[in-house]
Formats: structure tokens, sequence, C-alpha cells
């Protein structure tokens, strides 16, 4: 590698997607064999042996630009602050360039998100102080670009990743086609020795609309940060208790989940730009705001059935939280939830176009079976396979 409710249509056992079996095995965790190159090759148009740089040799000096990091939450920066501690622990040095180190604009309607103002010069002196071995561009934002025309000037061989379907959140938020926003991916991506992606579904559609160089680069979940116990946080609300976990923000449909008739108690936890919208018109649901380490973990572990409205997320780290602490899982039949829970061999939650059925019907689930579905995601594996697939800079 390389730099018991009655059965809806559409609505299989649980754990599986009754629609059709989706692009090759829906669970591929990584750190099985199925989730190598060979596997990503035969997901896509453009195989995985196309030449390219070798991996730089270890220790190695990895370079990470991304318009996402610290004190921003959600997915990608889990990933990646996740992904560098288990690097740096194998002996290399990785530097993380994020919109910390530049002044920043907020981005409009989403002010806790910030993005940098990069000044070239300025960009090009941090990156010649680290002297980098390998470079990973994780984002299409400001410092994605910059950092992208960085390399292209220099001759460099880079990586990038896809993370985020920004083509549906620009359409959501401001109607941008999204035959447009496509477009200016592809082009970003385009020059990349590699592009990566967390499940083979998302492989199958980025090669479909004429990504290339695709591989795949899976997530993981830290069991000992997310125990099946305590399960206490939610007493004194009826149960069952639905919960979901995560940015509360328009484009993760969260309203699908509260306008269900559901027995019990709904609860979210988290906070964004549509929070207030969201309780003014569901008061009778629970708004925590956001929570962390063991509180959220117990939020987990507290909940009889984690509820994932999102049909835009590329994998969903929260699928796999929930799961670890043994609460099974309830969403819709598409990409990221197909892919965590979609091929699972034991009751670990349900899938359905019909989500209030997903959710009744997640109440059978197995809880150790859950646990034991979400071990198969390790983020050591995770880090080589990011590892493996980086391009090494010419050095001299």
């Amino acid at each position: 590698m390389r730099p018991t409710t009655p059965t809806p249509a559409g609505f299989g056992a649980l754990g599986r997607a009754a629609a059709g079996p989706p692009a090759r095995k829906a669970a591929e965790p990584a750190g099985t064999a199925a989730s190598g190159s060979a596997a990503q090759g035969t997901a896509c148009r453009h195989p995985i042996g196309t030449p390219r740089p070798p991996a730089p040799e270890s220790p190695a000096r990895i370079l990470i630009v991304t318009d996402a990091w610290r004190p921003q939450v959600n997915g990608v920066v889990r990933t990646l602050s996740t992904v560098v501690e288990h690097l740096r622990a194998r002996g290399d040095v990785v530097e993380v360039i994020g919109p910390d180190r530049f002044r920043t604009v907020a981005l409009p309607s989403y002010a806790e998100i910030r993005l940098a103002l990069v000044r070239r010069r300025h960009l090009a002196r941090m990156v010649d102080a680290f002297a980098p071995s390998a470079v990973h561009i994780a984002t299409e934002g400001p410092l994605g670009w910059a950092a992208r025309a960085l390399c292209r000037r220099r001759g460099w061989p880079f990586t990038t990743s896809f993370h985020t379907r920004f083509p549906e959140y620009l359409h959501l938020r401001a109607r941008v086609p999204q035959v447009l926003s496509w477009a200016l991916l592809r082009r970003f991506h385009a020059p990349a020795a590699a592009t990566l992606a967390a499940t083979t579904s998302l492989l199958g559609e980025l090669d479909a609309r004429g990504f290339r160089h695709l591989r795949r680069w899976s997530r993981g979940v830290d069991l000992e940060r997310f125990p099946p116990a305590p399960r206490a946080p939610w007493a004194g609300l009826p149960r069952p208790v639905f919960l979901y976990a995560g940015r509360v923000a328009v484009e993760k449909n969260i309203e699908a989940f509260l306008s269900l008739d559901l027995p019990g108690s709904k609860v979210v936890v988290g906070d964004g730009p549509h929070r207030a919208a969201l309780q003014a018109r569901f008061p009778e649901a629970h708004f925590t705001g956001y929570r962390e380490g063991a509180a959220l973990a117990a939020s987990y572990a507290g909940a009889d059935v984690f509820v994932f409205p999102s049909r835009t997320d590329t994998f969903g780290l929260v699928l796999l939280e929930a799961l670890a602490t043994g609460t099974p899982v309830a969403a819709f039949p598409v990409a990221g939830p197909q892919d965590v829970i979609g091929g699972a061999t034991e009751p670990v939650g349900a899938l359905s176009e019909d989500l209030r059925a997903a959710c009744l019907a997640a109440l059978t689930a197995d809880r150790e079976a859950c646990r034991r579905h979400a071990a198969k995601w390790s983020w050591a594996a995770s880090a080589t396979q990011l590892r493996d697939s980086l391009a090494a800079l010419p050095q001299g």
C-alpha cells in the first residue's frame, strides 16, 4: 500500500439492509483483509495499482494540512487528532498546520467554524521550517487549496482525503448547484497521488463521479474511552431513550428523528446553528449541548437506541462510539450506516427507509453484540492505512 415490529418493505434483519446489497461488503473494518488495497482496487474503475511515488521511509516527517482542527468538534478533527497520536507513538514526527495558526474569519451561517486567512508565503515558511518527507492535505478549504498550490509549484507529490459532502451541504444551505461543487472537488483532488475515503461505498461513488487514484482509509473507535457502563445518565427520563449525538446542523437531518412518533424520550447531545430552531419546534425533546469524555460515553451507554438520521455523512464516527458502549443503531440505509452495520453478522441495530421502524426494531438488538461489532474497527489499523498511502517527497 501507498505516499418486534412488523418488517416494512425494504427492511431486513437487524443490522442488514434488505434493499439490495451495497457495492462489495458493506462493513469492511480497518484491519481486516478486505480493507487492503486489493479490495479497494476492485471497487473502482481506476485501479489502485497506478504508478505513484513510494511511501516515505520510517520514521517519517509527516505534514498534515487541514482546515478542520481544534477547537472545532467534529468527526474530521477526531479522526485526524487520533491518527496523529498513533503515528507519533510509532515514531513518526507529525506536524499539523490548521486554522489555529492563522488569522481567521467565521464561516457564514456557521460561526463555530473558522476559515484561515492564508498568506501563502507564511504557509511556505511553516512548511520549510518543518521540512516534511510527506504531505497530506486533509480538506478542501483555504488551507487545503494553498497547500495544494505550494506542492504543485514545487513538483511535490501529495495525498488528499475526502471527508465531507460539501456539494450536498452547500446546496442545503445556499442552493449552490451540486454539479458545480462536484466539479470543483474533482479539480482539487485530481493532482493527488492518492485520494483517501472512509468506506467502500464512498469510494465507489467518488469513482463514478470521476475521481481517480482512490484508496480506502477507514476509521476506528477507542473501546477504553467508550465502555458499556455506567448506564445511569438518563435516570428520570421515560424509557426507552432514543439518542442523537453530534453537530446540530441542517445537513444532519435531525428533524427526521425528532418528528418520529416514538415511545419514551428523545435526547439530542451536541450543539450547532440549528439547535435553537429545533428546540423551539420540538419542546418535548431534551437538548444537552456538547458533552465530551466520560460524559459523552455515559450518554451513549445510557441510551436504548442511537438514532442516526443523516443521509449525507461519509462515515459517522458516532455510530462506532455508540456501538462500543453497547447501544444499537437505527439509521437510514445509506452510505455510512450501511458500511458500519449493514453487513453485521449479529443483531446490532436496524436500517430502514422507515426510520421509526428501524428505531423500534433496534430495541431488540444484543448490546454485547454491538460492542463486539465495534471492536472490529481499530484506530491503529486506520493509522497504518494513512501511513502506507503517503507519497514520499524527493530528497536532496
